[in-house]
């Protein structure tokens, strides 16, 4: 199917909103309702409509490494920041900060699931447009 003037216009709009979305969502989210899952799902409904508007490999240029690439860094990112308070014998997932409250721990696990959930989502609408 031939993409119309009309949704390049709109995909060229709306992408790069759903992509700044995502990350206030991701910011907002460990402190307040939201979190690197719906901002993760966000960010992955901007690389499929950008998938589904043009085609898949200019999707794949929108993404810095592979999908299994961003799974792979976010279970390690969330995993490691999971066992990081081990080391100062504190139970695993307590939150840690630096001086500023909002720069700590459970940020970094919330990219972490930002970060697979893009990976997972972007992969499974990728295999999806192979069918």
């Amino acid at each position: 199917m031939k993409e119309s003037f009309l949704q390049k216009n709109a995909a060229r709009i709306i992408a790069p909103l759903l992509f700044l979305t995502s990350l206030w969502m991701l910011w907002r989210g460990h402190n307040e309702p939201g979190g690197g899952f719906i901002g993760g799902l966000t960010a992955a409904s901007a690389v499929g409509l950008w998938s589904f508007v043009f085609d898949r490999a200019a999707a794949e240029r929108l993404l810095p490494v592979s999908p299994p690439g961003l799974m792979v860094a976010g279970v390690g990112l969330a995993a490691a920041t999971a066992l990081y308070p081990l080391l100062f014998d504190l139970p695993p997932l307590t939150g840690m900060w630096l001086e500023k409250p909002k720069l700590g721990t459970p940020l970094l696990f919330d990219i972490g699931v930002y970060l697979t959930v893009i990976g997972m989502v972007t992969q499974v609408l990728f295999r999806l447009e192979e069918e």
